[in-house]
């Protein structure tokens, strides 16, 4: 009875969407409450992010909220799995073809010497008071990588005795609903995180939101900022391949970093290119504008600094070009009917990417428009470099250059 009115409530939480700290927390309160004798539990999975490998929660009966974790991708997320119960638990389940017959589990009565010394997490937690430790893996989708490999749980008790087969039967029969309600709206959270990735964030969110129609756009007024690798190709044709990419990763998290807190976002990479907006909100064009060009500064020192590391390392270095231009531009879906770009067009676009091509030739590396001049006012940085034709804009536009703190940039 308590195992169906468990199952019918984990079913119930997924189709309304329970967030799933708040899922874990309430399902590990409602074990408790059915006499479970829980002090610790934990559950986790490996996720599809370009930045965060895996994500877990933890509850632990002191009564504190659910926290969600997210792990980076690298050596230390895959080392710490790999001392983990779930490693073997995972390589079972890839063994039994993914069946679902009988989920792969790992239990351990406390003190367990062998256990302890074998697994980590087992030993903190035998440390902690436990007397008795159970890990199980729900797996998805047949190996599917875009569910991952299932959802790991460890339930841990410091009663004496340990859990009672009743414990363990309630606990199995429930974790298939709560596996399902988990992935349900873990897989909403990948799919807006990749979205969030690979679009920018607001453009990922109004395509998650529904925003998918071809042709679907809206005029907005926004600070556009184009960056671009001075001598790309040159670069490229003397460097091996992937210390190319090296390169071009490093510049454009150098350059993408200013723009997260003061509301820039980047809509595209292009090649050895860089296209973001900073949206001119209620604040208006003054303080947008500033913004982008507090980035730009920022950028700018980041770009010597990091020049300057590589050229000690004795790699490559990139001189980097940059662009600021204010104007309206169209922002949605444009493309083909099966493939779609949500993107921002218009002249403006058209001619910031111009006024970047003027750096080379006038010295500088950072120049903005008339327009984006205008709305910063009066700017001690600001260097009038006079009128310039821009290749596809008809009449010659005034350009600035940009000086921060006197270094002639």
């Amino acid at each position: 009875m308590q195992a169906a009115e468990l199952q019918a409530w984990a079913v119930h939480q997924g189709l309304r969407g329970a967030a799933p700290d708040a899922l874990f927390d309430a399902l590990c309160g409602r074990l408790a409450a059915a006499g479970v004798p829980l002090f610790r539990a934990f559950a986790g999975g490996r996720t599809l992010h370009p930045q965060w490998a895996g994500h877990a929660y933890v509850w632990q009966r002191d009564g504190a909220a659910v926290e969600p974790a997210r792990f980076a991708r690298g050596a230390d997320y895959e080392e710490n799995l790999s001392t983990s119960p779930f490693a073997g638990l995972i390589r079972k389940l890839e063994q039994s073809g993914w069946n679902g017959a009988a989920w792969p589990s790992l239990r351990c009565r406390l003190p367990d010497p062998a256990a302890e010394s074998a697994f980590p997490m087992v030993r903190r937690v035998a440390a902690a008071g436990a007397t008795d430790y159970f890990a199980v893996l729900v797996g998805f989708g047949a190996g599917d990588p875009a569910l991952g490999s299932g959802i790991g749980y460890s339930f841990a008790t410091d009663r004496a005795g340990g859990f009672s087969d009743g414990d363990l039967q309630l606990i199995e029969a429930v974790l298939p609903a709560v596996s399902l309600a988990i992935m349900a709206q873990t897989g909403h959270t990948i799919a807006a995180g990749l979205l969030g990735a690979y679009l920018g964030a607001d453009a990922g969110r109004r395509v998650h939101a529904g925003a998918v129609e071809r042709g679907s756009v809206q005029s907005i007024r926004a600070a556009l900022w184009y960056a671009d690798i001075r001598g790309f190709t040159a670069i490229a044709d003397a460097w091996d391949g992937l210390a190319v990419i090296e390169l071009l990763d490093e510049v454009f998290e150098t350059l993408a970093a200013p723009l997260r807190p003061r509301g820039g976002e980047v809509l595209k990479f292009l090649g050895d290119g860089m296209l973001a907006v900073f949206a001119c909100g209620a604040a208006g064009d003054g303080d947008t504008c500033r913004r982008a060009l507090d980035a730009a500064a920022e950028a700018t020192a980041a770009i010597a600094r990091l020049n300057a590391a590589r050229e000690a390392a004795g790699k490559s270095v990139a001189a980097v070009d940059l662009a600021l231009h204010l104007g309206e531009v169209l922002y949605g879906n444009v493309g083909a009917i099966d493939r779609l770009d949500f993107t921002v067009i218009g002249p403006a676009v058209n001619e910031v990417s111009r006024i970047e091509a003027l750096c080379d030739r006038v010295g500088r590396h950072v120049l903005v428009s008339a327009e984006f001049a205008a709305a910063l006012g009066d700017c001690a940085s600001l260097v009038p470099l006079g009128r310039h034709a821009l290749r596809g804009v008809r009449e010659e536009r005034a350009i600035y250059g940009v000086d921060f703190a006197g270094t002639g940039r």
